[in-house]
C-alpha cells in the first residue's frame, strides 16, 4: 500500500526546472535512495515530501494518518528543554494528552457539592486521560529515548543538559534520535550520517536495517547507502530516474543502458549512411526513383539516438610535491585540556613520510583537536608538535566553508590562497571543481553549503604542500563528488593524515589507523579492513582469556581441597574398581551409538548436498541466460526493434533479481552443509 505518492508532480525555479511531471510512490517498507549532483534538486524533492515546498503543479498525497518524518541538513533549535525531555515530547500527541489531564484534574479538583453522577463523570475521564497517557509511555518509553540517544554517541550525562548547550553537530544528533523515537510511516532523511562518527554510523546503520517503515535517504557514503537502499531515484541530466536495487545494481543498470543506446545509435547511424549510400547512388536513374523517393522518405522518418549526456563530476590531479624529511610530524608527550576536562592526557606519535594515517575514534574522544593541534591552529596545553625538515602543511577542516568571505566571488577566494599563481592556473583549478565561466564570479555569500565545500577544497588543494590534514573532506559533497576527490588523494604523492567516518573513504586511501578513544591513541598498521580484523581478534582472545580465567577460578577450590594438611577438605571415598567385561559391554554400545549418530548425520548431509547442487545448477543456467541476452544486446550485427530490446533488458533485470534471490539461498544451505559436515567429522 502506498503512503506517500507524487503524481506528475513539476517544480522550477525561475527559469531552471527541478523536475517535470514526476511520479513517485511511496510503499510501506520503501527502502529508496536519492542521488544526484549537489544543487540538483534532491534536498527540494525531500522538502516537497516532507510537505515544506509546494510544486508548481501536480498532486502531493498521503494515506490517511499518515506521520513523515523530516530530517533536513540545516535547522535551527533552540534551547529552554532538556535533551531528553526533547526527544520524548517530540511525539505527536503527547502535548495534548498532558494538557487534557491538566484540564481533567483541575475539573475534579473543583467540584464541590456535585452529585454522584457528575463526580463518577469526572472521575471517569479523569481516569481515560491517566490510560491513555500510560498507554502513550509504554509505546514511547524512556528507555527507549535513552537507548536510541545512547546509539548516536550521548552520554548519560547529556540526558539532562539543556539543548542550547549542544553544538551544531550534536544538535542535528538530537533531532535524528527525535525522529527514530517517533518511528514515522517515512523517514525523510537529507544527509543523516553527516555528524557521525563511526561507531555511531555503525549504530545507525544496524538500526534502519532494523526500521520496518518506509524512508528516503540521501548520503554522500556510498557503502551506508549499498546496505540501505532497495530502490534508486536519481536526478539525471535526462530528468529523475528510478531503479530498482542498491547504489551498486543502479551503476550497473545505468552502464548497461548506455550501452544499449550506444549500440542502436551506431546501429541506426550505420543504416542511415546506407540509405544515403543508396540514394545517391541512383538519383539520377529514372528507373530507381520510385525507390529512391522511399529511401528518402524512410530516411526522413528515422529516429534520433539522444545518448546519455555525462555529469560533469570533480577531475583533479595534484601537482608533484617536494620531499619531506622522514620524520614529518612528532607529537611529543601532547596535553590538551578544556578547563578541568582532560581530553588527550598524554600523546606521543610520530607520522613518517609517505604515511596516510586514517584517524577514527568516537566523537569528542579528541580526533578534531588532535588534528588541529597538528596544523598548528589549536595550541597543546602542554608538551609539543614538531614538524620535520621541509615540511609544507595543507589543513581543510568543515569549518573551513562556514568561515569563507560571503562578499568575496569564488575566484577572488580561491586566489587569495596564493598570490603567486596566475590567473590561468586558478581558473583550471576551479573548472575541475566545476566552477566555471560565470559560476567563477559568483558571491560566496549565494553558494550551497556543498559548493562551498568545493570551494574550500579548491583552496587547499591549489597550493597543498606535501603534508595534508583533512577533517571529514567528504562532508557535504555528492556522491560523484566524493568518489572523485577519493580518486584524486588516492594520487597524491606527499603525507596524508585525515579524519572521517566514510568508511569506502578509509578503506581506499589508509594504509595506517589511529584510534583515538579513552584519552589515548592507538596505531594499527594497514587499512580498516586490517584494524577490523585485529580488533576482532583481540576482542577473541580476550574472551578466550576470560574463559580461562573463569575455569582457573572454578578450579582452584578443588586443588585446595585436595591439598594436604587442608583441614576444610573432605576425604574422598575410595574409587570403586572397574569391571573388565562390563567395560567391553559400554564400549561396544558406546561405538553402536557413535555409529547410529554418524549415519543420522550423513542422512542430513546428502539433501542439503542435493540442494546445493540444484542451487548452484539454477544460477548457472541463469547466469548462462543472462550472458547470451547481454550479448546479443551488445552485438551491433544483431537488428532488434526497441521493443524486443526494451522487454529483453526488463527480462535481464529480472533474472538478475532471480540470481540474487537464489544465490542468497545457496549461502544459506552452504552454510548449512558445512556446518553437518564439520559436526559429522568432529563426530
Amino acid at each position: 500500500m502506498s503512503v506517500l505518492v507524487l503524481e506528475n508532480c513539476s517544480l522550477s525555479f525561475g527559469a531552471r526546472p527541478i523536475f517535470e511531471e514526476l511520479s513517485l510512490r511511496i510503499a510501506e517498507g520503501d527502502r529508496i535512495g536519492l542521488i544526484g549532483p549537489n544543487g540538483s534538486g534532491k534536498s527540494t524533492l525531500l522538502r516537497v515530501l516532507a510537505g515544506d515546498q509546494q510544486p508548481d503543479s501536480g498532486l502531493v498525497r498521503s494515506s490517511r494518518g499518515a506521520r513523515i518524518g523530516w530530517l533536513p541538513q540545516d535547522l535551527a533549535l533552540e534551547g529552554g528543554r532538556t535533551l531528553l525531555g526533547f526527544v520524548k515530547s517530540s511525539v505527536p500527541g503527547r502535548t495534548e494528552l498532558e494538557t487534557r489531564l491538566a484540564d481533567a484534574e483541575a475539573r475534579y479538583a473543583e467540584i464541590e457539592n456535585a452529585t454522584e453522577e457528575a463526580l463518577l463523570e469526572a472521575a471517569a475521564e479523569l481516569s481515560e486521560v491517566h490510560e491513555r497517557l500510560a498507554s502513550f509511555d509504554t509505546l514511547y518509553s524512556e528507555h527507549e529515548a535513552t537507548k536510541i540517544l545512547s546509539g548516536l554517541g550521548f552520554q548519560q550525562t547529556d540526558l539532562i543538559r539543556d539543548l542550547g548547550e549542544l553544538s551544531g553537530g550534536w544538535k542535528m544528533r538530537a533531532v535524528l534520535a527525535a525522529l527514530l523515537f517517533q518511528r514515522p510511516d517515512v523517514l525523510l532523511l537529507d544527509e543523516p550520517t553527516n555528524h557521525l562518527d563511526m561507531p555511531s554510523v555503525a549504530w545507525f546503520s544496524d538500526f534502519l536495517a532494523r526500521y520496518p517503515r518506509a524512508f528516503v535517504l540521501i548520503s554522500h557514503d556510498r557503502e551506508f547507502l549499498n546496505e540501505q537502499i532497495r530502490r534508486v531515484v536519481t536526478f539525471e541530466t535526462e530528468g529523475v530516474r528510478q531503479y530498482a536495487g542498491n547504489y551498486e545494481r543502479y551503476l550497473v543498470q545505468r552502464a548497461e543502458e548506455e550501452e544499449i543506446l550506444e549500440n542502436k545509435a551506431k546501429n541506426l547511424e550505420r543504416e542511415r549512411a546506407k540509405t544515403q549510400e543508396f540514394i545517391d547512388r541512383f538519383r539520377a536513374q529514372a528507373t530507381k526513383a520510385k525507390a529512391v523517393q522511399s529511401r528518402i522518405k524512410a530516411l526522413d522518418k528515422m529516429e534520433n539516438v539522444e545518448l546519455y549526456r555525462k555529469r560533469r563530476t570533480m577531475r583533479f590531479t595534484f601537482p608533484a610535491v617536494e620531499r619531506a624529511g622522514q620524520d614529518v610530524i612528532k607529537v611529543v608527550h601532547v596535553k590538551k585540556a578544556y578547563g578541568e576536562r582532560v581530553v588527550l592526557p598524554d600523546v606521543t606519535a610520530t607520522v613518517y613520510r609517505g604515511d596516510r594515517i586514517g584517524i577514527i575514534g568516537p566523537n569528542g574522544a579528541g580526533k578534531t583537536t588532535l588534528l588541529k593541534m597538528m596544523a598548528g591552529e589549536m595550541p597543546p596545553t602542554s608538551g609539543g608538535i614538531e614538524y620535520g625538515h621541509n615540511v609544507k602543511p595543507g589543513y581543510y577542516a568543515q569549518h573551513h566553508a562556514e568561515h569563507l568571505h560571503p562578499k568575496n566571488t569564488v575566484l577572488t577566494e580561491v586566489a587569495s590562497t596564493n598570490k603567486e599563481l596566475g590567473q590561468t592556473r586558478v581558473r583550471a583549478v576551479l573548472g575541475a571543481f566545476l566552477f566555471s565561466g560565470d559560476d567563477v564570479d559568483k558571491p560566496i555569500g549565494v553558494l550551497s553549503g556543498g559548493e562551498r565545500a568545493r570551494v574550500a577544497l579548491a583552496r587547499l588543494l591549489v597550493d597543498p604542500g606535501n603534508l595534508l590534514l583533512l577533517d571529514e573532506p567528504t562532508n557535504h559533497l555528492d556522491l560523484d563528488s566524493c568518489e572523485s576527490l577519493v580518486e584524486s588523494m588516492a594520487g597524491y604523492e606527499g603525507t596524508m593524515v585525515f579524519v572521517s567516518h566514510n568508511r569506502a573513504l578509509i578503506r581506499r586511501l589508509a594504509t595506517k589507523i589511529w584510534v583515538v578513544e579513552g584519552g589515548k591513541v592507538t596505531e594499527y598498521n594497514g587499512n580498516l579492513d586490517d584494524y577490523m580484523q585485529q580488533e576482532r581478534a583481540r576482542l577473541s582472545e580476550a574472551v578466550r582469556g576470560d574463559a580461562v580465567k573463569s575455569d582457573g577460578a572454578r578450579a582452584v577450590p578443588t586443588a585446595a581441597a585436595k591439598a594436604p594438611g587442608n583441614t576444610g577438605a573432605t576425604k574422598a571415598p575410595a574409587a570403586p574398581q572397574p569391571d573388565p567385561a562390563r567395560s567391553r559391554e559400554d564400549d561396544k554400545a558406546r561405538k553402536r551409538d557413535e555409529a547410529k549418530r554418524r549415519e543420522e548425520r550423513q542422512k542430513k548431509i546428502g539433501p542439503l548436498k542435493k540442494k546445493v547442487e540444484e542451487l548452484e545448477a539454477r544460477i548457472a543456467e541463469l547466469d548462462a541466460k543472462q550472458k547470451e541476452r547481454n550479448d546479443k544486446l551488445c552485438d551491433p550485427s544483431v537488428q532488434m526493434a526497441d521493443k524486443e530490446r526494451f522487454a529483453m533488458l526488463d527480462a535481464m533485470q529480472s533474472d538478475q533479481s532471480k540470481v540474487d534471490e537464489l544465490t542468497e539461498r545457496w549461502s544459506s544451505a552452504q552454510e548449512e552443509l558445512e556446518k553437518a559436515e564439520r559436526a559429522l567429522a568432529a563426530g
